[in-house]
């Protein structure tokens, strides 16, 4: 549909624009934390079975540190090609198929019969649930403008935190039916779990829209003032020094750097919740919970990322030590497993800032998708991490050696603002690209022309 530019002010394109992102906060961002709280629950759940598979299976302990972190493998190896077919084909029909085909996987856990089959399955979830959350980061990227994103983002890792208070208790529940219809509980999980991957992502291929432009339900002039909003981003993007291209992505320094702050992170993060349901309560949950609605949200506010980033992931580290050192004092252990979790939650969307606001197009695509499958390798490393160090040294060495990952990713997190910003949203000049940007469009009308919306 071809629309005539309307002359705009920089404020009335902004109110338009808020009121738009508004109802993309009410429409969109739910649906998306909802298929979230199932994928960790899918990734997740297995640690339930962690004991049956042992006594029935001969899964060991270390046997299932290593199928868990599989997972990773699988996710890690078709993540970039993923994210870029999400960005060819729209998210409408990539997310679908992702949801389906892992919840069909998820499913057939009910089968594992020894480390073999528990391998295979893990590896293949893994593989079927690639591209499903950077393709998530990158579709953000569609809808939200740069001063709400890591916002937006923190509702959507409320999914990880909600997994926990909501979904221990659903797999709790579902071990419960035990010998109903002659099968074991962990079967009955495995299988209900696993189908409502199935189901969400049926009524996401008809719920979601793929970009702003075919939003049908956004008013008219909200819409184009949206549209135009990210547009004019994405241009300044493109006008910067970030790649521009796949291979110049996958290549980029910046971006294998930040890759590594990942990993670092993700080492705490999934060390910790591998093993989190069966120790504690969803309380260090409702601290994550907490986190996400005030830290995102004021490092977008405050353009103070790093800061309130690294402050997080020390935070992290410090609960993680917490929790190992007093752990003869369950309140207090419980209080570091809450300092823990409320920081590498909270600060997980609040790092997706520096690649989001680095590339864009097919670059993003690619860039985001390969610091997601290197960073979340450290998932893989970090259960046989915590397994070997508690073995070889006992106590609570494992746990320790959690706390590193989280101290080397805020000492390179906050090295990142020695870097040259790349472009002018990097800069956080968020005003001024939009305001240049109403100019040129103004001067564009006075000549007659007219601009075709994507």
């Amino acid at each position: 549909m071809a629309d005539t530019v309307t002359s705009q002010t920089p404020q009335r394109r902004y109110e338009l624009t808020e009121q738009a992102n508004r109802k993309v906060f009410r429409r969109l961002v739910p649906f998306l934390l909802l298929m979230y709280v199932i994928a960790f629950l899918d990734r997740s759940n297995v640690s339930f079975a962690q004991e049956e598979f042992n006594a029935d299976f001969g899964i060991s302990a270390a046997s299932y540190a290593f199928g868990a972190g599989l997972f990773f493998v699988g996710y890690a190896i078709f993540e970039v090609p993923s994210n870029l077919l999400l960005h060819r084909v729209g998210a409408k029909w990539w997310l679908s198929r992702i949801m389906v085909t892992w919840g069909i996987v998820a499913a057939a856990f009910m089968f594992v019969q020894g480390p073999t089959s528990f391998y295979i399955l893990r590896f293949l979830l893994g593989v079927m649930e690639a591209g499903f959350f950077p393709g998530v980061i990158l579709f953000l990227t569609y809808w939200v403008p740069a001063r709400h994103l890591s916002r937006a983002r923190g509702y959507f890792y409320m999914g990880i935190a909600l997994a926990g208070i909501f979904g221990n208790p659903l797999s709790g529940g579902l071990l419960e039916l035990n010998g109903v219809f002659g099968l074991r509980g962990i079967q009955w999980m495995f299988l209900v779990e696993g189908l409502l991957a199935v189901a969400v992502g049926i009524w996401a291929f008809f719920y979601l829209t793929d970009r702003p432009e075919k939003a049908t339900w956004l008013p008219d002039d909200e819409r184009q003032a949206l549209v135009e909003t990210i547009d004019a981003e994405d241009t300044a993007k493109d006008e910067g020094h970030g790649p521009k291209k796949v291979l110049a992505a996958l290549g980029n320094w910046r971006v294998w750097y930040f890759a590594l702050i990942y990993f670092c992170l993700q080492i705490a993060v999934y060390g910790v919740t591998f093993f989190l349901p069966t120790q504690v309560t969803a309380i260090p949950w409702v601290f994550a919970l907490v986190g996400l609605l005030i830290f995102p949200g004021l490092a977008d506010r405050t353009r103070r990322h790093r800061l309130i980033g690294t402050l997080l992931l020390l935070g992290t580290a410090f609960g993680i030590i917490i929790s190992g050192a007093l752990s003869s004092n369950p309140v207090l252990a419980i209080g570091g497993l809450c300092l823990a979790a409320m920081g590498f939650i909270a600060m997980s969307p609040i790092f997706w800032t520096l690649p989001t606001e680095y590339m864009t197009g097919y670059a993003a695509a690619a860039g985001i998708g390969l610091i997601n499958s290197l960073g979340n390798l450290g998932g893989f490393l970090a259960p046989i991490q915590r397994d070997y160090f508690k073995t070889t040294m006992g106590g609570n060495a494992g746990l320790y050696s959690l706390s590193i990952g989280a101290v080397l990713a805020a000492v390179l997190f906050a090295s990142t603002a020695l870097f040259k910003k790349a472009n002018e949203v990097e800069a956080g000049r968020l005003e001024e690209i939009d305001a240049r940007y109403v100019s040129h469009e103004q001067a564009e009308a006075a000549r007659g022309v007219h601009r075709t919306t994507r």
